[in-house]
């Protein structure tokens, strides 16, 4: 093999993308109507999930974080949190920006992070915010507004994605090696499978 050939082949190896994709066996969606691409917090028996149902489907393993910390929004409108479902890496800053008529006051009193930011009205500066520095599942609702609910999964890993609403997903860009493909499916039950990367290879895992 000429030296420019090698040495293009090897080039275009190095920026292949690495991929996981697949289908998530997600649970049978609520009775109750949901708006399209919006998700609706339900409780069953103590366990938080949503409907429509959907996965969080993330790699686990010893990643850096990132240099600048990112920053993500949960939006109050029409009385909702929207998205009522975000994953976000540990050490993001979330705003919650208020775009009703009409005063909001997010907390939690999740182990992870309990936090209160108090009333806060559409036009108050700063948005009210929090940085979600510690892994796990966090709660949010409304003081004002009882029904509402939202659910934050803080992950001490930058690869992760939600599934669609057939459960399927695609993670790319991810690092070559063995790591466990996480998948949380509600409060209680999160699967995992162990799966070895190749880099500019795109791998197919299911689950179950």
């Amino acid at each position: 093999m000429k030296p420019f050939i090698a040495l293009l082949l090897a080039s275009t190896l190095a920026h292949a993308d690495t991929v996981i994709e697949g289908h998530v066996e997600l649970p049978k969606a609520k009775a109750a109507p949901v708006i399209a691409k919006r998700y609706e917090i339900v409780t069953k028996g103590g366990v938080l999930s949503t409907n429509p149902p959907a996965a969080i489907v993330y790699l686990e393993g010893g990643f850096a974080k990132p240099a600048v910390p990112p920053v993500r929004q949960i939006v109050q409108k029409d009385l909702v949190f929207q998205p009522s479902l975000l994953a976000v890496q540990t050490g993001t800053r979330v705003e919650f920006p208020n775009r009703d008529d009409t005063y909001h006051n997010v907390f939690s009193f999740s182990p992870a992070k309990r936090f209160d930011l108090g009333r806060h009205r559409p036009e108050d500066t700063p948005v009210p915010s929090q940085v979600f520095d510690k892994a796990g599942l966090i709660t949010l609702r409304c003081d004002i507004h009882e029904h509402m609910r939202g659910i934050i999964l803080v992950l001490d890993t930058p690869h992760f994605t939600i599934s669609g609403t057939d459960g399927s997903f695609k993670l790319a860009g991810l690092p070559a090696g063995t790591y466990k493909l996480k998948v949380w499916l509600d409060s209680r039950t999160t699967l995992e499978k162990s799966v070895t990367l190749i880099s500019g290879h795109t791998t197919q895992l299911n689950f179950p």
